[in-house]
């Protein structure tokens, strides 16, 4: 595609579209669905669990997305109930009348390997009514070459033919967790096509939810690698800093106040060090580039990147152990608080959550673990119903993920609860957590 092509397709405007299926009803899926469904399209999302599709068409759903200052369930509830949006289980009767379908299906990475298995019975399932003129669009990350390489001939086995019997696109989902339905519509929009129909037919499509910019990639290859190295670049910044930190903390130096005070540079960027890093984003980036591995094509730094970022959550569970002992203490039967379960500030997702890990981590060691999340909603046999239950008694208190209840309230209400004396280990940086440090409650930021 040359130049000029691109830049026409970038003036592309919207057309009427009614019908569209979202196959993947998870954390990317349900608000691109909601968001399609707000634009006055019809849209029927499917998935595979009969549980989860029961609970949405009641309205119902934990996810902790909001929408200009209203919850995400009661953006679903209004949509249900304007006949917008459905959820089923059930492909054939929602692409029936879908002329565009949008997968969500993800590649979860098992044993160091992406799983490509969800995603290639989702394209099989949609091989089997796909029909002329339909719009076939990937917005999961994946690992690169998998649209052409593996989706597309699985398509064609319908006996039709991508790019001239039906359309066929990648666009990288870029949205954070919590912030989905702003940014479906706020983040510019990489896209790409087996063909420049493809793309326009997807422009087509993207443009009836995004304001910004739909930037056309010369080739599928490179829309989809683009989407898995801004992953994999945030995991090794992660890496950088969760490293800088543990070098920080052993020669005593403030580690947040450092690094803001490096970010004052124009070019500087450094994110925030923190218990680990979590969800399937960010921690799978690298596994997706390893897959193409072979002679001459070796990724070292995102290797050790992983490593470092694999290894935060036992870094401070060993900080947690040497803080014990100078009280006198051990790890083993102390009473170790989580504040924060989910696997990022401000979210209920709890998939590779960091503390989780580190829970089961005390735990193998003797450490009796309460945690305490306001949104998380899954069991775990350490949960707690109330903050105070948590802190109640603790030799140990981590702060290993910021949620609105816990900047509400007063961290002077913590030290009075805990078994003093006491440490507190507060991972995201809260500067007011550094006045509960005296004697009985010792303080420790990293």
């Amino acid at each position: 595609m040359d130049e000029h092509s691109s830049l026409a397709l970038q003036s592309t405007e919207p057309v009427a579209v009614k019908n569209i299926a979202v196959i993947g009803l998870g954390f990317v899926g349900l608000p691109l669905a909601l968001s399609l469904s707000m634009s006055k399209a019809n849209v029927t999302g499917v998935d595979a669990l009969p549980g989860l599709i029961n609970q949405i068409n009641l309205g119902r759903s934990d996810m902790a997305e909001w929408y200009e200052g209203e919850r995400l369930e009661t953006v679903l509830q209004r949509e249900l109930h304007a006949g917008r949006f459905r959820a089923t289980t059930n492909l054939s009767s929602a692409l029936a009348t879908a002329t565009e379908i949008i997968v969500t299906v993800g590649l979860p990475v098992r044993n160091g390997h992406p799983d490509t298995s969800a995603l290639e019975t989702a394209a099989r399932e949609i091989t089997k009514y796909l029909k002329p003129g339909d719009l076939v669009l990937l917005r999961s990350t994946v690992v690169p070459g998998t649209t052409e390489g593996l989706v597309q001939p699985i398509l064609e086995e319908s006996g039709l033919k991508a790019g001239q019997d039906f359309y066929l696109a990648y666009a990288p989902e870029r949205i954070a967790e919590g912030n989905a339905f702003d940014e479906f519509a706020s983040m510019p929009t990489i896209v790409a096509g087996v063909n420049e129909d493809s793309t326009r037919r997807a422009i087509s499509v993207l443009k009836l939810i995004t304001r910004a910019n739909c930037i056309v990639a010369r080739s599928i290859m490179a829309a989809e690698t683009s989407k898995v190295i801004e992953n994999l670049s945030r995991d090794i910044n992660l890496a950088m800093v969760n490293e800088f930190a543990r070098f920080f903390e052993a020669a005593g130096i403030d580690t947040f106040e450092t690094l803001r005070l490096a970010n004052t540079h124009p070019r500087v960027r450094l994110l925030k060090p923190g218990l680990g890093v979590g969800g399937y984003c960010i921690p799978y980036a690298y596994y997706y580039l390893a897959a193409l591995e072979g002679p001459g094509r070796n990724l070292q730094l995102g290797e050790m990147a992983r490593s470092i970022n694999d290894a935060a959550p036992k870094a401070i569970l060993d900080l947690a152990r040497t803080e014990l002992a100078a009280q006198g203490k051990s790890l083993m039967g102390a009473r170790l608080a989580l504040m924060g379960l989910a696997m990022k500030d401000y979210s209920n997702d709890m998939r590779l959550s960091p503390a989780v890990q580190l829970a089961h981590l005390a735990m193998a060691e003797g450490a009796q673990v309460r945690g305490y999340d306001p949104l998380m909603v899954e069991p775990l046999p350490f949960k707690t119903k109330t903050l105070e239950e948590c802190l109640s008694g603790a030799d140990v208190v981590i702060y290993a993920v910021r949620q609105a209840e816990f900047e509400r309230m007063e961290p002077s209400s913590i030290p009075p609860l805990l078994n003093t004396p006491a440490v507190i280990i507060d991972t995201r940086g809260d500067d007011r957590f550094k006045r509960l440090s005296g004697p009985g409650v010792s303080v420790r930021q990293i």
